[in-house]
């Protein structure tokens, strides 16, 4: 659709053509131009709208999703709002089963959108019954006429962003990017994204995000998945304490590791220096192209382009809020909240 120019038939119409937007302030320090894909511009506010209506749609034409149907999935939040976006305009009733780690804003917007939720402990290993993987498993069979999204295993993940973002960034630059930073979860939009890039000029570095934490840096350098590796962390939709079969780890040329202190902060950096009112996975991004940086992976011909994963009203209650930040030890001398509020008597 040619936004701007014709009505929108609803807003699933809206989904993609995100905008690149040029970085200014929070790296100038450093060598190259530095391109933000906002995915916060989709309607349902994130990236994962393009994997929801893609999967969705494909499952209606493959005649696996039908009228009365129910569709049940895993989520950290974001896909899941999507997912329950797309079934509200279609019709389909929506069961998620979500992380713990999803914050109570999230799960009100699912539930805004009709969706029935069950909340899962996010500390607990993937083959836990409680997981929310397993739970999502578990309502499936339970539940007659469900289909079962699972974008952790589903192809159609990553063919989204091969047929949608990867294109999008290519034209955008004008074939010009020289590297992608890109979260990795699912590892769908790594894999699309990498795919396309990479088949379009091989020489483009695809690099990726990973949480301290998480297996997926170290199964990509050794093939090995270390159960040692895995511990708690708060970044949402970034890392994994499984090997998700989508993630084509080929056209990855690296990961590197945040923290979650860094990637709260850095989330704040974007939108105080850019305007950028990101998430934390955002933040993650942001904070590991600096790490690069550091490591000389660029220089002043390189066109990097970061997709910014969703939008910052999801994370009020956490990245956002001076209270949690100053639980949770992230405030020190050097790093305190610059807004301000006072109560008028």
């Amino acid at each position: 659709m040619e936004q701007n120019k014709r009505i929108a038939n609803n807003i699933l119409d809206l989904v993609g053509n995100t905008p690149l937007i040029k970085l200014n302030n929070i790296t100038k320090e450093i060598d190259g131009q530095f391109l933000a894909k906002y995915e916060a511009f989709n309607p349902g506010h994130s990236m994962k709208d393009r994997i929801a209506s893609h999967i969705i749609d494909e499952a209606e034409r493959r005649g696996i999703l039908k009228p009365g149907n129910k569709v049940i999935e895993t989520t950290s939040g974001n896909t899941g709002f999507s997912i329950a976006l797309v079934c509200l305009i279609k019709g389909y009733e929506c069961i998620l089963a979500v992380n713990s780690k999803a914050s109570k804003g999230k799960i009100n917007m699912l539930k805004a959108l009709g969706a029935k939720v069950y909340v899962c402990p996010a500390n607990v290993s993937a083959n836990d019954p409680r997981s929310y993987y397993n739970v999502a498993k578990r309502l499936h069979k339970e539940t007659a006429d469900s289909v079962y999204i699972n974008q952790y295993f589903n192809e159609l993940n990553a063919e989204a962003h091969y047929k949608t973002t990867g294109p999008e960034i290519w034209e955008q630059t004008e074939g010009e990017v020289t590297h992608v930073v890109v979260a990795s979860g699912t590892g769908g939009t790594i894999s699309g994204v990498g795919k396309y890039l990479k088949e379009q000029n091989s020489s483009i570095k695809v690099l990726g995000v990973d949480a301290y934490g998480s297996v997926l840096k170290k199964f990509h350098e050794t093939s090995e998945l270390d159960a040692d590796e895995i511990y708690p962390y708060r970044i949402e939709g970034l890392g994994k304490n499984l090997i998700p079969s989508v993630t084509n780890f080929k056209v990855i040329d690296r990961f590197e590791k945040v923290t979650d202190e860094d990637a709260a902060h850095r989330a704040r950096e974007l939108t105080m220096k850019e305007g950028l009112f990101t998430g934390y996975t955002s933040g993650a991004v942001m904070q590991a192209t600096l790490q690069y940086a550091e490591q000389g992976f660029f220089n002043k011909d390189s066109k990097v382009v970061l997709i910014l994963p969703d939008h910052g009203s999801r994370y009020m209650e956490k990245i956002y809020s001076d209270d949690w930040m100053q639980e949770q030890g992230f405030f020190d001398t050097q790093k305190q909240a610059k807004g301000k509020v006072e109560i008028v008597q």
